[in-house]
């Protein structure tokens, strides 16, 4: 496993940079995206740098 960033707190354990047991992220930088071309709320918003997990059933 790639080093735990305890800077960036991730509960999404389907990607592939989770850090397992603990609710990291492995990437040293992330990219916040957007689903909307104007977001006013963080449902608007997305990790852009999330990458399903081999075998995770993700589309």
């Amino acid at each position: 496993m790639d080093r735990i960033n305890d800077n960036i707190q991730c509960s999404v354990d389907t990607c592939a940079y989770h850090a397992g047991a603990q609710d990291y992220c492995t990437l040293h930088t992330i990219k916040v995206g957007c689903c909307d071309p104007q977001p006013t709320s963080c449902d608007c918003t997305e990790c852009a740098s999330f990458k399903a997990k081999k075998g995770c059933g993700c589309r």
